[in-house]
C-alpha cells in the first residue's frame, strides 16, 4: 500500500502572533473563552506581545472586525469567539447564520486562518457546558485549531 507524504501542523505558537476577537454579549460564557484560547497559547509556547484581544459588542459584528484585521496581516491566525444562545424568536438562527458567513468570507478573502470559536447553543446551560464545565472548552479547541493552521499553512509556503 502506498505510503504518502503526510504534512501537519505542530502545535507549536512560538513566534506567530494572534489575534482574538470576542463579543461582550453572553460575556458569562464567553469570558471563559478567552480563558481557554489564552491557556492554550500560553500551554503552547505563545509569547503575550505577540496577542492581542479585541471585544466588539456582540457577534454581529465579529466577522467586519476579523475582516479588517486579517487585511492588516499583522497577525499568523484570528480566533472569534462568542456565545450565541437560542431565544423565542428566528434572532438565533439569524445572527449565528451571518456570523459563521462572515467569518468564513473574511477567512476565504484574506488567506489568514481565522478559528471559529462560536458556540451556539439553546440554553444557557449547553453554553456553559461548551465554556468550560462538562464538554471542554470550545475557546482552548479554537485556539488549538489556530496554532495547528499558522504552523501548517508554514509548512505549506516553504
Amino acid at each position: 500500500m502506498l505510503q504518502p507524504k503526510l504534512v501537519t501542523g505542530r502545535l507549536n505558537a512560538e513566534g506567530f502572533r494572534f489575534a482574538i476577537i470576542s463579543a461582550r454579549w453572553n460575556d458569562l460564557m464567553t469570558a471563559r473563552l478567552v480563558e481557554g484560547a489564552l491557556d492554550a497559547l500560553e500551554r503552547l509556547g505563545a509569547n503575550a506581545d505577540d496577542i492581542t484581544h479585541y471585544r466588539v459588542p456582540g457577534s454581529f459584528e465579529i466577522p467586519l472586525l476579523a475582516q479588517k484585521i486579517a487585511h492588516t496581516h499583522r497577525f499568523d491566525a484570528l480566533i472569534c469567539l462568542s456565545t450565541i444562545i437560542r431565544g423565542q424568536t428566528p434572532h438565533f438562527d439569524l445572527i449565528a447564520g451571518e456570523v459563521t458567513k462572515g467569518i468564513s468570507h473574511a477567512m476565504m478573502q484574506s488567506g489568514v486562518p481565522i478559528a471559529y470559536g462560536v458556540v451556539t447553543a439553546d440554553t444557557v446551560e449547553q453554553a456553559l457546558d461548551r465554556a468550560g464545565v462538562k464538554a471542554g472548552n470550545k475557546g482552548f479547541d479554537a485556539a488549538m485549531v489556530a496554532v495547528e493552521l499558522v504552523n501548517l499553512y508554514k509548512e505549506v509556503e516553504q
